[in-house]
């Protein structure tokens, strides 16, 4: 099946894209790798300024790119002016900070000069997901291209014109031909990309076969790869949390981009002492959601993405409330037309369903009660995933000695989890490996190269 924008909220095909050849692939990816040899020689100011160029552009054309997005894959227009504007502020960020990241580094030693630079590594090759289709390209690519590395990627087939959109606004910015490439390739040819000898790293968002795929040929093939899988963040609500507070979050996290986020609040895990009135003014929150055409102002809850991904979530739904849980509101895909599906907040859910062990990937919240706070961390680390924590409690003190018994590659306290250019990004676990964005981030694709004189 050829790249396709479908239309979610009506199921109507927008435009469609074929593959490329595998002769015009490596076209593509020889000019990805004649132009690393000269981008890797231009100074920082340089790339800086191209940089910022692009982050304009986003801003200058956010309303029509958000309603392109919106088309594509279906959240509220005012979500997607807002990933616009979050990735601008990505390029702008690593434009200003990126030479300071990578300056040299010296070490006292008995050498009289020990340093250790940071330099780029070739093509990296970016493997994207359609929940948010330019953020997750830009967290990726800002970084990647102000090191000096070239860019190369295969977005999800559903958001084809998103991926246009990045590619010409690097274009329009004037990036030279080759830095950043869209590739629109199947399968078979995304493994002829990381056995190119110029693709020198791979980042991957998306589901945990797909990065298992993707990590064990790149291993075979002695090449760095960051991941960044799927989730089932855990949400504790401890007996002295601010309760109106958490419940607004808290459906804020789990319903944000129609359900369908990695770091989404997934598991909400509350203490006994205050489980009643908390669950009911959560309940309260969820019912405010106006679902609709994510186009009109005003909809905060419109389709999930694609006909397999409410078709998976009505399954998994179903199989939990047959073995025992009930619906304390919604449960079900909505009729009509659209792939839409019901914000469902979900309770006594026993260990053998689907929403105690794996990632629901939509609008749907389940509610687990516990004892005390043990319970409740030990609750939160019953998973095989590992992105995401938030911990609710006005100690804070005691919440930072909580956090270290946390499995997760961060944890907010009295917020939810987001991801942020300022700091580092990424699971443990099945959740992933490597991070994304801050300092650490832009040296997980570049040659830590030691350089001493005796």
């Amino acid at each position: 099946m050829p790249f396709q924008s479908i239309n979610p909220a009506t199921e109507e095909l927008i435009a469609e894209f074929p593959f490329i050849t595998d002769a015009e692939l490596y076209i593509k990816l020889d000019k990805a790798h004649e132009a690393f040899q000269a981008w890797r020689k231009t100074s920082f100011a340089d790339r800086g300024a191209l940089m910022n160029k692009a982050a304009d552009i986003l801003l200058q054309n956010k309303a029509e790119y958000g309603r392109t997005i919106t088309l594509e894959m279906g959240k509220s227009v005012s979500e997607t002016i807002a990933e616009v504007e979050k990735s601008a502020q990505c390029c702008k960020y690593y434009a200003t900070e990126a030479e300071g990241f990578l300056a040299p580094k010296t070490y006292k030693t008995d050498y009289s000069f020990s340093e250790a630079h940071f330099e780029p590594l070739g093509i990296v090759y970016a493997v994207m997901p359609w929940n948010f289709p330019l953020w997750q390209v830009y967290r990726c690519a800002a970084p990647a291209i102000m090191a000096g590395n070239t860019v190369v990627l295969k977005h999800a087939q559903n958001v084809p014109q998103s991926a246009l959109i990045i590619e010409s606004a690097f274009k329009e910015a004037g990036f030279p031909e080759g830095v950043f490439t869209n590739l629109f390739i199947d399968h078979d040819q995304s493994d002829k990309v990381i056995e190119y000898a110029g693709v020198a790293g791979v980042s991957l968002t998306g589901s945990e076969r797909a990065g298992g795929h993707v990590a064990s040929l790149a291993g075979k093939n002695i090449k760095p790869v960051v991941l960044e899988l799927g989730g089932s963040d855990p949400f504790i609500i401890l007996a002295d949390a601010d309760l109106d507070k958490a419940a607004n979050i808290g459906c804020l996290s789990r319903m944000k981009n129609n359900g369908q986020s990695c770091i989404a609040a997934k598991r909400f895990i509350v203490v006994k002492d205050v489980a009643d009135a908390f669950i009911a003014k959560f309940v309260a929150e969820v019912q405010k959601l106006k679902i609709g055409d994510p186009l009109v102002e005003g909809t905060t809850m419109g389709p999930l993405a694609r006909k397999d991904l409410v078709d998976t979530l009505t399954e998994q739904v179903d199989k939990t409330i047959a073995l025992g849980a009930r619906a304390l509101i919604g449960g079900k895909r909505v009729a009509g037309k659209g792939y839409y599906f019901e914000p469902t907040v979900l309770i006594d859910i026993t260990k053998d369903s689907p929403a105690y062990s794996q990632e629901m990937f939509g609008p749907v919240a389940s509610v687990f009660v516990v004892a005390d706070v043990n319970e409740a961390i030990a609750l939160a680390n019953d998973t095989n995933f590992g992105l995401g924590a938030a911990l609710w409690t006005a100690d804070t003190k005691k919440a930072l000695e909580l956090s270290k018994d946390i499995q997760s590659g961060s944890v907010y306290i009295n917020t939810f989890v987001k991801s942020d250019q300022r700091i580092p990004f990424g699971g443990t676990k099945r959740s992933g490996t490597g991070r994304e964005l801050s300092d650490i981030g832009i040296k997980e694709f570049v040659n830590i190269k030691t350089v001493v004189i005796a």
